[in-house]
């Protein structure tokens, strides 16, 4: 069997585009290929901030990330996404910058989710920063006309000073997880209509067990479609069994 070379390595599905943080990433966060379920291939770009890319995503923010795509293919990526949901202001652009797909936010989940509620259920969007997040960003994913609920982290300190202001890397994990359980419950209260939840932020996956414990609703993150984005791109063949002919 011949193969194809060119890639410095070999048997990655997903390659990630990375903000540049230095603050924890447990298990279930993209950026922490030891709670993943599929092989991954990272690529930062350096001095692209959290606080940059929510307050300031400027045109010329994303050139940066289209060359770090590029990178990501000639490396033998199958699929792309990102570390951070805001990068959804830049779908169209990452998408045509390559050949292979790319999801760059959690958020190109909402239009599925709301095909999958019954008619008057809302779509619960918890994001890092519910101010910053803009119709904008909704209509970059093809989420633009769709209902949606919206909660933000803006007034939970740690969180806030941690991964939105950058202030400091160490974080207190009980502390984020209880914020962000508490703002997931404002969102729900504010809205029982919400049928189902989508998590912006790639820093709320590890807690997303946590969520569906206290709100009984499906949880969809960054995670679950990566993996699902993983499945798309290397097919496997299933392993079963069937019954036998009568006799044999």
């Amino acid at each position: 069997m011949k193969l194809r070379g060119g890639p410095n390595i070999c048997g990655v599905t997903i390659g990630v585009l990375c903000l540049d943080s230095a603050f924890p990433k447990p298990p279930g966060h993209i950026k922490n290929p030891s709670g993943l379920s599929f092989p991954v291939l990272y690529e930062t770009v350096r001095g692209a901030t959290v606080a940059k890319l929510v307050k300031e995503p400027s045109p010329g923010f994303i050139a940066p990330f289209l060359e770090a795509a590029k990178h990501l293919e000639r490396e033998g990526v199958r699929a792309i996404t990102g570390s951070c949901g805001f990068l959804a202001l830049f779908q169209r652009e990452l998408a045509d910058a390559v050949y292979v797909p790319v999801f760059a936010s959690s958020l190109i989940q909402v239009p599925m989710v709301h095909h999958m509620l019954g008619r008057g259920r809302k779509v619960g969007v918890l994001t890092a920063s519910g101010p910053n997040l803009t119709a904008r960003h909704l209509a970059a994913v093809g989420a633009g006309d769709i209902p949606v609920a919206i909660q933000g982290m803006d007034e939970y300190r740690e969180f806030r000073e941690v991964i939105l202001e950058g202030q400091r890397a160490d974080m207190d994990l009980a502390k984020i997880e209880a914020e962000v359980l508490a703002a997931a419950k404002a969102l729900v209260k504010a809205n029982p209509d919400v049928g189902a939840l989508v998590l912006e932020c790639t820093d709320m996956p590890p807690f997303a067990h946590r969520l569906q414990e206290k709100l009984g609703l499906p949880i969809f993150d960054l995670t679950t479609l990566a993996t699902m984005v993983h499945e798309a791109v290397l097919r496997l063949p299933y392993r079963g069994i069937m019954p036998a002919l009568a006799g044999k």
